[in-house]
């Protein structure tokens, strides 16, 4: 298992820069994920929460999305930020480079996504689903690029609600999807290593009335996708 960042920690909570690749929670077979590192390294925390498969954690990010991941420590800290989350107040921030070019430089996706019947893929518009909720995603153009004859724009994305492949199925749904994403993307033009969705911004305040504002810089392999572009990373 890649070396784990800890961005922040005190006693109630910690938040850590989750690598790509590692899973949050055991799904099949019996890879390592953030929860055997969890349980290794705060063995007290084995009880904390509402299913033991996940103790502490609050949110997820999917495998290939890398960064800020808050995991609460105990109880009354998993109770607090349940609700904060329940009641929109934590502010979560990604990067996100997609397919095309956009004619407004900011916009909000405000689409129900539910799960495609007989399947584990989430949408916006199949006509049978199931378990349909709400879902709402603001996002910035940061620049746009163009590279092979194709045109790719890399943006700050910030989803106002929590639904399972919320910013890729939203993304995908007004014909931008996130470069390298297998699920809800393409095939062509496939130079990036994984999905470019990068977690870079958590804010909110904490148990103790402080509010963190916590960042986490672009690792180096989505670093790496923007050179090809031609842009030096510096935001």
């Amino acid at each position: 298992m890649e070396k784990i960042d800890i961005i922040f920690e005190n006693e109630d909570f910690l938040v850590i820069n989750k690598p790509a690749g590692l899973l949050v929670h055991y799904a099949k077979g019996n890879e390592k994920t953030l929860v055997d590192w969890l349980i290794e390294h705060y063995p007290e925390i084995v009880d904390v929460g509402e299913d033991k498969t996940r103790p502490g954690i609050v949110h997820r990010l999917d495998r290939e999305t890398s960064g800020l991941l808050l995991i609460a420590k105990n109880q009354k800290a998993f109770n607090y930020f349940k609700k904060l989350f329940q009641e929109h107040q934590i502010k979560k921030g990604y990067f996100a480079l997609v397919y095309g070019e956009f004619k407004n430089k900011k916009g909000e996706i405000n689409k129900p996504i539910g799960i495609v019947a007989s399947s584990i893929k989430r949408s916006t518009a199949a006509k049978k689903m199931k378990e349909l909720k709400e879902a709402v995603t603001e996002y910035e153009v940061i620049k746009s690029f163009e590279y092979e004859g194709e045109k790719f724009s890399l943006l700050k994305v910030f989803p106002k609600t929590g639904r399972t492949h919320q910013i890729r199925v939203h993304l995908s749904s007004i014909g931008h999807p996130i470069l390298g994403d297998k699920i809800y993307g393409r095939r062509r033009q496939n130079f990036s290593p994984r999905l470019f969705l990068h977690a870079y911004l958590l804010e909110f305040k904490a148990p103790n009335g402080s509010v963190l504002h916590l960042e986490s810089d672009l690792p180096s392999d989505l670093v790496n996708v923007l050179a090809k572009l031609g842009e030096k990373f510096a935001i």
